[in-house]
C-alpha cells in the first residue's frame, strides 16, 4: 500500500506533488475493491507548469551527448529488470492483470526499453546531391521538442513506454496524463524508474487528473508539437480533431474488432490456443484481441467442441493466483456492460455455446455463435471475455467477413501453407496481420499501428524516429550562385 501512495502524486519538473485541483482520483484494485491512494487532480495550471518545465529542459537533452543519453535509457532498462516483481505486484493490484498478463506487459516494455538504447545513437542527417554547383544540402533530423502521452487503462505500463523511451532517447521532453484508473503503473512507476536512472528534471512529467477538470488544456497547451494517444476511436477522434485545430501532429493507437481466421487446412489444435489466447488474454481487455473467430464450415464442428472445452476451463477469479487466466475487468461499470450486451446478444437470437458468470467484477468467459445478420456485436470493439464464433465458405467469403469493420487493427489467419496465409493477409485492411499465431503481437523493431478507425500513425523501430523527430534542411553555397537579377 505504501508503494501507491508514494507514486500516487503528480510529478512535475523533477517533483512528487499533490495536485491543485478540489477533488480526487480513487486508485480502487478491481478484484477485491481495496483502496490503493488517492491522487488529488491535476489543474490546468499544472498542465502549463509541466509542458514549461519540459519546454525549459528539452532544450538541452537535445544539446546532450547521444551516448549521455543512452546511458540513462540503459540505466532504466537496468532498474526495470530489477524491480520486475514489484512491477508485476503493481499491475496486478491496480489492473486486476492476472501474473500471465503481467509478465507478457513487463517483458514488452522492457524491449520497448531496449530498442530505445539503439535509438539514441540513430543517425541524425544526411547529405544530399544539389541541382546547383557548389551547393551542399544537409539534411538533418532533430526532435520535435515536446510530446503529450495519453495513455489507456489496459496495458499502461507498455503502452506509455512505446513513447516515452524513444521520445526521450531521440532527444525530446515528454508530459504523460494516464488514464485515471491506472495512476501508478501507467505514471508514478514510469517517473519513478526514469527519476532513479537519473534522468534530469522537467524532461518527464507525470499529470494524474480528468478531462473533466482540464478539459482539452492536455491538448490545446502550446508547447507540445506532438500528442500520442492509446484509447477508445470515439475519443481519438476528438483528440485529433482538437490537435489538428493547432496543427499538432498526432499518433493514434485506437480501437480494433480483430478476427482470428482458420482454414480448412489449418492445424486445428495449435489454431484452438492461439485463438483462446488471441480472445481472452487480459479478459479481452486489449485492442488487438480476437473479436470474431471466423472458421471454414468444413472443420467448424471440431473447431467449436475444442475450442468451447478449452474456454471452459480457463480458470476465473483472483488474479493473484498463478493458475488464473480470467481476472476482474477494469471497473464494475464494465462488468455490468458486458453482463448486459451478453443478455441482449441472446435475447436477440444468439447462441451461447458457453454462458459466464460475473460476479463482482470477475465476468467470465462467453462463447457466442449464430448472431443474426446485422448484429451491432459484429462490429463493435468488444473490451471483455467475450467471443464470437462465425463460420464462412471459402477464403473469398472469409475476406469479406473480416474486411466488414470500421475497424483494421489486427488479425491473424491459420493455415496449413503459410504463402496462402500470406496470400489471404494481403488482402485484408489493417496495419497489422499474422499468419499462424495470435492476433496479438507487438515487436520493438516493427511498426505498429492500424488503418481506417483503428488509428493514425505509427510507433515502434523507425517508425518512432519519424512521429517524434522533424526535419530541417540547410544548405551551404561554397561557390558562388548565379541570381537573375
Amino acid at each position: 500500500m505504501s508503494f501507491f501512495h508514494e507514486l500516487a502524486h503528480q510529478y512535475i519538473d523533477g517533483e512528487w506533488r499533490t495536485g491543485s485541483g478540489s477533488w480526487d482520483i480513487i486508485d480502487f484494485n478491481p478484484y477485491n475493491g481495496e483502496k490503493l491512494a488517492a491522487v488529488t487532480v491535476a489543474t490546468a495550471l499544472e498542465v502549463d507548469q509541466a509542458y514549461r518545465a519540459a519546454e525549459r529542459a528539452q532544450q538541452e537533452w537535445a544539446a546532450t551527448n547521444p551516448y549521455e543519453r543512452r546511458a540513462v535509457l540503459e540505466r532504466a532498462l537496468r532498474i526495470t529488470g530489477e524491480r520486475a516483481d514489484e512491477i508485476t505486484e503493481a499491475i496486478i493490484d491496480e489492473l486486476g492483470g492476472t501474473r500471465l498478463r503481467a509478465a507478457y506487459e513487463v517483458r514488452g516494455a522492457s524491449e520497448v526499453l531496449r530498442e530505445a538504447v539503439r535509438q539514441s545513437l540513430r543517425p541524425t542527417g544526411r547529405l544530399l546531391p544539389a541541382v546547383s554547383d557548389g551547393r551542399e544540402n544537409r539534411l538533418y533530423r532533430l526532435p520535435v521538442g515536446v510530446i503529450g502521452v495519453i495513455s489507456a487503462f489496459n496495458f499502461p505500463f507498455l503502452v506509455g513506454m512505446k513513447s516515452i523511451a524513444p521520445a526521450l532517447a531521440l532527444g525530446n521532453a515528454v508530459v504523460v496524463k494516464p488514464h485515471q484508473s491506472a495512476p501508478v503503473v501507467g505514471g508514478g512507476l514510469i517517473a519513478k524508474i526514469f527519476e532513479d536512472a537519473g534522468l534530469p528534471a522537467g524532461l518527464l512529467n507525470v499529470l494524474i487528473t480528468d478531462s473533466a477538470e482540464i478539459g482539452d488544456a492536455f491538448i490545446e497547451h502550446p508547447v507540445p508539437k506532438v500528442i500520442s494517444f492509446s484509447g477508445s476511436d470515439r475519443v481519438g477522434r476528438h483528440v485529433a480533431g482538437t490537435a489538428a485545430g493547432h496543427l499538432k501532429r498526432t499518433i493514434l493507437e485506437l480501437s480494433g474488432n480483430s478476427a482470428l481466421v482458420v482454414l480448412e487446412d489449418a492445424d486445428i489444435d495449435y489454431a484452438v490456443r492461439a485463438a483462446v489466447f488471441s480472445r481472452f488474454l487480459y479478459q479481452g481487455q486489449v485492442s488487438m484481441a480476437a473479436n470474431r473467430i471466423l472458421v471454414d464450415r468444413s472443420v467448424a464442428a471440431e473447431f467449436t467442441e475444442r475450442f468451447t472445452a478449452e474456454v471452459a476451463a480457463l480458470k476465473s477469479g483472483d488474479p493473484r493466483d498463478p493458475e488464473t487466466r480470467i481476472g476482474p475487468v477494469f471497473n464494475a461499470f464494465q462488468a455490468d456492460a458486458l453482463t448486459a450486451l451478453v443478455d441482449r446478444a441472446v435475447a436477440d437470437g444468439a447462441t451461447a455455446l458457453v454462458r459466464g458468470r460475473t460476479r463482482g467484477n470477475v465476468v467470465e468467459p462467453t462463447v457466442l455463435t449464430d448472431l443474426p445478420d446485422g448484429s451491432p456485436l459484429l462490429t463493435q470493439e468488444i473490451l471483455g471475455p467475450v467471443a464470437l464464433l462465425m463460420t464462412f465458405d471459402g477464403e473469398d467469403e472469409a475476406v469479406t467477413i473480416v474486411n466488414d469493420s470500421p475497424y483494421g487493427l489486427s488479425g491473424a489467419v491459420h493455415t496449413g501453407d503459410a504463402e496462402r496465409g500470406v496470400r489471404f493477409a494481403q488482402r485484408i485492411v489493417s496495419g497489422m496481420f499474422h499468419v499462424n499465431d495470435s492476433t496479438v503481437q507487438d515487436d520493438p523493431l516493427v511498426a505498429f499501428g492500424g488503418e481506417k478507425t483503428s488509428g493514425v500513425g505509427r510507433l515502434n523501430g523507425e517508425a518512432v524516429v519519424e512521429a517524434f523527430t522533424t526535419q530541417k534542411w540547410m544548405s551551404i553555397q561554397h561557390g558562388r550562385s548565379v541570381f537573375p537579377f
